[in-house]
């Protein structure tokens, strides 16, 4: 077989075009840090990378949902606990005015205190986390207490006022995990009507100057509120003690699903190097050759 000048300078050329395709792979490489950066370069290693990066995607937003769930778990208690130290105070009051020795005029200005109580809980009612209502079920938009007609919002049905069917009492739920869904709200607001129909009913019987007998009955109706209060906050405490196992749990996710998604996709920036300080050295041999197997023209003696 006779082998021309064309076919040796045609072998050279596309043996050098190949070594700058492979050294140019290998520096693209090192410039991402990454093994492919198109699918073609590798679909499996392509196609399980969109596999890791939708599942850290996942984790990351249920990561965001875990905090939207902290704030209004902790608002919520946050909340009630400044309604139990209000009652606590009215308890205080309360004691004072069933007391015999105590004037009509030192209840007036007890009935005055209870008062702001009142207004504070009432406050306290419209708890708004950005623009939601927090108090009010799935009717976020609707503050609880009205200001406008000085009541709270009245159920569908009277007769059943805390039927989970009705929006103020709905759950507001979000999802922490694939398929497990937390409630982050709390529908108090039966609860919060009978406070009010309670501090009512203190303040006609300190106007009617009942007797201290009589108005110490409301503080075991106080006492009972209080109670109903401790079991709310201890809901929500369980329900925070959840968001916390699985804020927990999706934090040890997110470093396994990053550490899977490295070992797919990025490189070993040693190996890499090493591989194309080893390419730069055979492309510079490979010209080095070329350069002698190729016949020298009459330019070459006319130097």
């Amino acid at each position: 077989m006779r082998v021309t000048q064309s076919m040796l300078s045609g072998n050279l050329l596309r043996n050098l075009s190949n070594s700058y395709a492979k050294l140019g792979k290998i520096q693209e490489q090192v410039n991402t840090g990454k093994k492919v950066t198109r699918p073609s370069d590798d679909p499996v290693t392509a196609m399980k990378g969109i596999n890791y990066r939708t599942e850290l995607n996942n984790v990351e937003q249920f990561s965001r949902n875990i905090g939207e769930a902290y704030n209004w778990l902790d608002t919520t208690d946050d909340t009630f606990d400044k309604v139990g130290s209000a009652l606590q105070r009215a308890s205080e009051l309360m004691v004072q005015a069933s007391s015999d020795t105590t004037t009509p005029d030192d209840r007036e200005k007890i009935d005055a205190e209870l008062n702001q109580l009142r207004e504070h809980i009432r406050s306290l009612a419209n708890t708004k986390i950005g623009d939601s209502y927090i108090f009010s079920g799935t009717k976020t938009n609707t503050a609880p207490f009205n200001v406008t007609t000085n009541k709270y919002e009245a159920p569908k049905d009277e007769n059943k006022p805390t039927d989970s069917k009705d929006p103020l009492n709905k759950p507001i739920e979000i999802e922490v995990f694939d398929g497990i869904n937390i409630q982050i709200n709390t529908t108090p607001i039966q609860l919060f009507r009978d406070i009010d129909d309670m501090f009512d009913k203190i303040s006609k019987d300190i106007k009617n100057e009942v007797s201290g007998s009589e108005l110490s009955s409301h503080i075991t109706a106080i006492d009972n509120i209080m109670g109903k209060i401790l079991t709310t906050r201890a809901d929500i405490g369980a329900r925070q003690n959840r968001v916390e196992l699985m804020d927990a749990r999706l934090q040890s996710q997110e470093v396994i699903a990053t550490s899977r998604m490295s070992e797919n996709e990025d490189i070993d920036y040693e190996k890499a190097i090493t591989e194309m300080i080893t390419q730069e050295s055979i492309h510079r041999a490979a010209l080095s050759v070329g350069g002698r197997i190729i016949q020298p023209t009459l330019v070459d003696f006319l130097r």
